[in-house]
């Protein structure tokens, strides 16, 4: 069991944003589903879950970068890159307001990590955030961060219950979003940029305690908030339409009509009443002074609403609604230079990015391969890759980047990684506020990958080529060789540094000596249940003797199954296995 942190080290601030992005990941449909408030366009999950990517990637760079391996970062430095990671990568309205939480947070625990520091860090943290939006309305995430810091504020000088008055204060705030909303009250539902922060607050006490926090209060449309004990949610509307055949999570869902360009999930300081408001949504990031910033709030003030501006230190993160896009972009021009500018047309619901395309094919394939040989495999099959290097998961944004490099309606998106299955979610959910039409297939290994992109045909229908990728992936099971770097206790008994571990469909079920033999063990122990054909991927070192020796092996045993051989490259496994 690792050790409990006595403060907010690097280590910690590490450990936070991991937890914090697994939580907005597993509730990201949850949270969405719950948006209402003033525009229920169903994306704060999403937004806040690419806006703590951001972060936590911005806190891995800062690790990767430290030179001395014995010793962590120091505090400053990962708490820095959490809230500028935060900052640059913020979607929406309340993944903008998340950033400014996470600054305030930042400009204190950068001088200490202490019972003391984290209590003045909430209090700085929902201070910076009201200030930041031009006219704050409560029953928002705005008063859930508020009362987090009030119910933190009286603690002892301890960690632990520092945290876990927090997040009490904030769970408490949270049920009474929909008595302070008229909007949520009628909706039944919290407010859901709170509700993400409640999730953020809760891999805090996590990191804290080594103990998750019983998961809050809940609802759904037409249903009062109440407590439920970390089961599914019962009257939570979740997007797109289930196809027969194709498990949860991987069904395709209709996108909605754009060219480009993010939409947020609208403002925290719109009228109650959710009217007609200005047309278009405006976000970027600006280079400017403070005083320049200064008078560009005013005059983002007086062109709309819903003005949120967070920042500091020459960067920006600008949000406005209005109804002159140009006007409110030339006011960035005007006072820095803005870039990474997104606009959303609400009245259409399509966004606008000026760039002249060609016409988009109708569908195409995006996969992720775990090596440069099964990349060129895939190009040549037609589909567009992403190579998952070792210690490399791709981000969402790489996926999002993939999926509008293949220029299509219509995507079928191939994560070949359980682990990425939240990554490549919100990636999918970001493409299809773009226009794309995306299904996701949730194959967990590369050879699925490659079965699914087997019965791939882009003539037929949509939902009968889902179904038909996802029927070869789930009839394929899968293994992988891998070296184990220490000893430990697994599935198939102890191993030490050294063994070389055959993994079946993710668990360790055999423990050799060497790669031939233990390869032998794993096909005849996926091979007794059936198969009729047997993919190898072989890893860049591999010889091509052992997929001869192989090769024949499953012949003297098996008449009627076939081998296929692929070589991919410098990938993490010296061997993957595919039985279908």
């Amino acid at each position: 069991m690792p050790q409990l942190p006595d403060d907010l080290d690097a280590v910690a601030v590490r450990t936070w944003c991991s937890l914090a992005l697994e939580a907005l990941g597993r509730e990201r449909a949850e949270i969405d589903a719950i948006n209402v408030y003033p525009v229920a366009d169903g994306d704060t999950g999403t937004n806040l879950y690419l806006t703590v990517e951001s972060a936590a990637a911005a806190v891995e760079a800062v690790f990767a970068a430290h030179e001395t391996g014995a010793t962590a970062p120091a505090t400053a430095d990962a708490v820095r890159a959490m809230a500028h990671g935060a900052l640059i990568g913020a979607r929406g309205n309340s993944g903008t307001i998340l950033a400014q939480l996470l600054r305030g947070m930042a400009g204190v625990l950068a001088d200490g990590g202490d019972a003391a520091h984290l209590r003045l860090a909430l209090t700085s943290a929902a201070d910076a955030a009201r200030q930041a939006v031009a006219h704050p309305v409560e029953g928002t995430v705005l008063t859930v961060a508020a009362q987090a810091a009030e119910a933190a504020r009286g603690e002892d000088p301890d960690l632990r219950a520092v945290v876990n008055a927090a997040y009490a204060g904030a769970l408490a705030a949270l049920a009474r979003t929909p008595e302070q909303l008229a909007v949520l009250g009628r909706a039944g539902v919290v407010d859901a940029g709170g509700r993400g922060l409640v999730a953020v607050l809760g891999a805090l006490v996590e990191t804290v305690t080594g103990q998750a926090p019983a998961r809050g209060p809940r609802t759904g449309p037409g249903r009062t908030p109440v407590p439920v004990d970390g089961g599914s949610v019962v009257g939570l509307p979740v997007g797109g339409t289930p196809v027969e055949g194709v498990p949860e999570g991987g069904f395709p869902a209709g996108g909605v009509p754009g060219d480009g360009v993010l939409l947020g999930e609208g403002p925290l300081d719109c009228p109650e009443d959710g009217g007609a408001g200005p047309a278009f949504e405006v976000i970027y990031l600006l280079e400017a002074r403070d005083e320049q910033v200064a008078r560009l709030r005013t005059r983002l003030d007086a062109l709309g609403d819903s003005l949120v501006v967070v920042g500091g230190d020459g960067l920006w993160h600008v949000h406005v609604h209005v109804d002159d896009a140009g006007a409110a972009v030339e006011a960035g021009v005007e006072a820095g230079r803005p870039y990474r500018i997104r606009i959303t047309h609400f009245a259409t619901e399509s966004g606008h990015d000026l760039r002249v395309q060609a016409e988009p094919a109708q569908r195409a394939v995006v996969v992720v391969v775990p090596g440069d040989g099964l990349a060129g495999l895939c190009t040549e099959a037609g589909a567009t890759t992403v190579i998952a290097r070792p210690g490399e998961p791709p981000a969402s944004g790489e996926l999002v980047d993939a999926i509008r490099r293949a220029h299509a309606r219509e995507v079928v998106l191939l994560p070949n990684d359980a682990a990425l299955r939240h990554t490549a979610a919100a990636a999918a959910e970001q493409a299809r506020t773009e226009g794309v039409r995306v299904a996701l297939v949730p194959t967990r290994a590369a050879v699925q990958g490659i079965a699914a992109l087997a019965v791939h045909e882009p003539d037929r229908g949509f939902d009968e080529d889902v179904v038909a990728m996802t029927a070869a992936a789930g009839a394929t099971r899968y293994a992988e060789l891998a070296v184990a770097e220490r000893q430990s206790w697994t599935m198939a008994g102890i191993c030490q540094a050294g063994d070389i571990l055959g993994l079946i469909d993710g668990d360790v079920a055999v423990i050799g000596a060497d790669v031939p033999a233990t390869a032998r063990t794993v096909l005849d122990r996926m091979l007794a249940a059936g198969g009729e054909l047997v993919t190898l991927v072989l890893g860049e070192d591999v010889p091509d003797s052992l997929a001869d020796a192989l090769e024949a092996h499953v012949r003297e045993g098996h008449l009627a199954v076939d081998t296929v051989v692929y070589r991919g490259g410098h990938q993490r496994a010296p061997l993957l296995i595919g039985v279908e």
